[in-house]
């Protein structure tokens, strides 16, 4: 039996459209998938995987993912003119359907651009009710589910930088509710997914962006129980 965390759990989110999964879950996942890629986005191509990539005009599924690429919330009555939002800010985008292989039914695969040039890439599921997971970053298997806080650091794999970031953490007394590092191979990139107690102030990701061997930090900003905030 799933456990019931909040008023969401029991009633479904508050969003725009016919569907949690497709509309709302939609909109989430795409807002996190913002985050991760950063600023001043230009383009994104969505890969859309099963159920999504079959029913995604007539559910409102594009319009949800374009309305969170731009980060709107999921019950801001905009979304259903994300369309022409997306035309006056210029973003391109393209709506791609795809088989991805035994992944969630509602999995959707982001390759972003920003105005540098910087591609990032983002696979996520919308896995029902609202709730979302982000599964891979950039090629690293993560999970991501923005229910906490979420420190997302890339950096070499060498001695002593995980604990620099937790000892950073620790005397800012923030509270690691979870860890989870993954890499490719040994002392070349690496990935560390930190899942935070409460909110983080600027000056300590500052600190940790400043470690000599971190290459960028990203944070998604959660409420628990509710929807992605700034």
């Amino acid at each position: 039996m799933k456990k019931v965390n909040s008023i969401f759990d029991v009633l479904g989110p508050i969003m725009i459209g016919p569907s949690s999964s497709h509309t709302a879950g939609a909109a989430r996942l795409a807002k996190m998938a913002s985050y991760i890629a950063g600023e001043n986005i230009v383009s994104v191509k969505f890969y859309l995987h099963g159920s999504f990539k079959h029913t995604y005009k007539g559910h409102g599924t594009d319009r949800a993912l374009l309305a969170g690429i731009m980060g709107l919330e999921p019950y801001d009555e905009q979304l259903r003119n994300s369309f022409i939002l997306a035309e006056k800010r210029n973003l391109k985008y393209d709506f791609i359907p795809i088989d991805l292989g035994m992944v969630h039914p509602n999995t959707v695969k982001f390759e972003i651009e920003n105005a540098s040039g910087i591609k990032t890439i983002v696979i996520g599921s919308s896995i029902g009710g609202g709730a979302v997971v982000v599964t891979n970053i950039n090629g690293y298997d993560v999970e991501v589910t923005g229910d906490y806080y979420t420190i997302v650091a890339n950096y070499t794999d060498i001695k002593g930088v995980i604990s620099r970031v937790s000892g950073i953490l620790s005397l800012d007394e923030i509270n690691i509710a979870t860890m989870n590092v993954s890499r490719k191979s040994r002392g070349k990139e690496a990935t560390m997914i930190i899942e935070i107690d409460g909110i983080v102030n600027g000056d300590t990701i500052e600190k940790i962006r400043e470690i000599e061997l971190i290459t960028s930090v990203i944070e998604i900003k959660t409420a628990k129980g509710g929807e992605i905030i700034v």
